[in-house]
Parts: C-alpha cells; sequence; structure tokens
C-alpha cells in the first residue's frame, strides 16, 4: 500500500501517496479525481522497479488550497510538479504519466523542464503543441455564440457550479463520471447536452443504479469524502485559466516535446478526439511528439481510462516504463 507525504513544492504542499524504490514515475490525476484514481497502477508501476508517485494537484484531496482563480494556473501547477519531482527524486531524472487535465500538466511539464523529466507517458488527451489561440476563443465561437450548453462555460463563473457540486459531491461524481464512461449509452448522452447555454449541467444526465463495476461503492465513497474536504473552487479554477494558460505558454512555442512518449485513450472518449474535432488524434499527435512510442487505442473504454480499464492499462504501461531504465532514466 502506498505511504502519504506531505512534500513542501516551493509553492505549495502537496500530498503525495508514494510506493516503491528506484526512478521516479510521478503520476498526475484530472478532474474531478485525486491520487486515488492511479490506485490499479502504483503496486505494479512500485513491482517493476520505480518510485510510484501520485500526487493530488493543488486543490484537491490533501494538498494544499488556494483562494484566487489564478492559484490553479498552469504556471503554479506545473512549478508543483517540478518541485515534487525535486523533493522525491533529486538530481535524477523523472518519468511524468497524466491522464485528463494531468495530460496537458505533464506535457507541459515535460517541455518547460526537459532536463528534469526524461519520459512522459498520457490518457486520454494528445498532445497538440503550444496552443495557437486561448481555448476560451474557441468555446466562444462554437457554443456561446451559438447558444449551446458546453460543460465548460458553465463551470466558468466561480460559484456557479460550486452552488450545485459542494452541497451534495456524490451525486454530481456519480453522475459526471458515468456520462463520460464507456458504459454511457451514446444516444442518451447526446440528448443530455443538446441544451442550451443557461442550461445546468446535470439537467438531463442519467444516474445509473446500480454503478457499471469499475467503480465499486467504496471508491465513490473515497472520492466523495476528499471533494466533502476540498470543496471544488480549486478543481474546477483549471477551467478559468484557458486564457491565462495561452499568454504563458507562448514564451514555449518553439520548442518540441522530445521525449520518449507513450499514450493510450478509449474510443469512446470524447477529449481523445478532441470532441469530434481530430478524425485521427494519434497521427495529429505524432505530429507533435516525435518520439511517440506507443500509442493504444482500448475499444469500448470512456474517459476514465486507467480506472475502466485498469488491467489492459497497466499491461500496457510498465512493460513500456521498464524500456526506460538505463536508457534515460
Amino acid at each position: 500500500m502506498p505511504q502519504f507525504r506531505t512534500v513542501d513544492a516551493g509553492g505549495a504542499q502537496i500530498r503525495v501517496a508514494v510506493e516503491g524504490e528506484g526512478p521516479l514515475a510521478l503520476m498526475v490525476h484530472g478532474f474531478p479525481e485525486s491520487w486515488y484514481s492511479w490506485r490499479h497502477q502504483i503496486g505494479p508501476i512500485a513491482q517493476a522497479g520505480f518510485t510510484a508517485a501520485a500526487v493530488d494537484v493543488r486543490g484537491y484531496g490533501g494538498s494544499q488550497k488556494f483562494p484566487e482563480v489564478a492559484d490553479y494556473a498552469m504556471a503554479p501547477i506545473v512549478a508543483d510538479i517540478r518541485g515534487v519531482a525535486d523533493a522525491l527524486s533529486p538530481g535524477r531524472p523523472a518519468v511524468l504519466i497524466g491522464h485528463d487535465w494531468g495530460a496537458p500538466i505533464v506535457y507541459n511539464s515535460a517541455l518547460i523542464h526537459p532536463d528534469r523529466f526524461a519520459a512522459v507517458a498520457t490518457l486520454s488527451v494528445v498532445y497538440t503543441g503550444v496552443p495557437t489561440r486561448s481555448f476560451d476563443d474557441v468555446i466562444k465561437r462554437e457554443f456561446d455564440d451559438k447558444n449551446r450548453f458546453f460543460y465548460q462555460s458553465y463551470f466558468r463563473e466561480p460559484g456557479r457550479a460550486e452552488a450545485v457540486f459542494d452541497p451534495n459531491p456524490r451525486d454530481f461524481l456519480r453522475k459526471f463520471l458515468y456520462v463520460a464512461s464507456g458504459d454511457a449509452d451514446r444516444e442518451a448522452i447526446v440528448a443530455a447536452f443538446a441544451k442550451d447555454a443557461s442550461s445546468a449541467l446535470l439537467d438531463g444526465i442519467p444516474d445509473p443504479d446500480p454503478f457499471p463495476a469499475w467503480l465499486t461503492d467504496a471508491d465513490l465513497d473515497y472520492f466523495t469524502r476528499e471533494f466533502e474536504g476540498s470543496g471544488f473552487f480549486g478543481p474546477l479554477s483549471r477551467y478559468r485559466n484557458h486564457t491565462r494558460d495561452f499568454e504563458y505558454l507562448q514564451q514555449f512555442k518553439d520548442r518540441t516535446l522530445a521525449q520518449p512518449a507513450f499514450f493510450a485513450a478509449g474510443d469512446k472518449d470524447g477529449a481523445f478526439n478532441g470532441f469530434g474535432a481530430m478524425s485521427d488524434p494519434i497521427a495529429v499527435m505524432r505530429g507533435f511528439v516525435p518520439n511517440l512510442e506507443a500509442a493504444h487505442v482500448l475499444e469500448g473504454c470512456g474517459h476514465w481510462t486507467q480506472q475502466e480499464r485498469p488491467a489492459e492499462v497497466t499491461a500496457l504501461l510498465v512493460p513500456w516504463l521498464k524500456t526506460l531504465k538505463g536508457r534515460v532514466v
């Protein structure tokens, strides 16, 4: 079982679940998750000869919370990841592993600190380089200006989503985790999101009973307790920093993500193809990641890749990690 450590990352106190010894494999979760999202992978990665470490991103779980939206921009979060790596693996290169929001966090950490991070593995979200425009502009053009609902528009105003999610995190988690999973009925989901911009996120979202077996009641209990403690302001504020992140990353637009890389996603994951914007996401990613050594698409899998298909993800990821030992770490 992993042991919890609170690491002084420089700008924040970050809780990390740690198991094993060897080169550092640092795992970064997405929304709405926690270190616990990697519960199936920590042990096997440790057994493969790594220090397997899964963080709570700032604002989540046992990590430090901050009061301002700007506190959750990419720049301070990348600094947190660098700080954790320096604390757990001083002077030795580390491997980054990320899912959902954790994917762009580790992409940018590796892009900005190539001397510190020797390889990158990601799930769900492909890398398409430093952005050429703010995602806020894309959302405005494709959704807001057309009075179409988009979940990130719903998240934009501080307090709006928190007023619904904070009083009953379990209800939100059940519905949100289900709707993005491979178990959700596609026609029902399309219907649930075919609404105008004034609608609430949870309007029309099914609440399955029982929940699909990949997330047990005990798992949901754990996630619920974490958000009862943290609230949703910090986690949601990641979505409120698109323009701030765009401006910050422009200084790195001439860099290439050159490290050895691994990728896996489900074919039923909307985030994988950019919500329909990419017909061949893997080909797009290869244009920006020249050393993409492994890329896998899991049939029937939704967005919660390493939770929905833990055995498959572990069986693909761990052998690739082993190839890095003695080569880059």
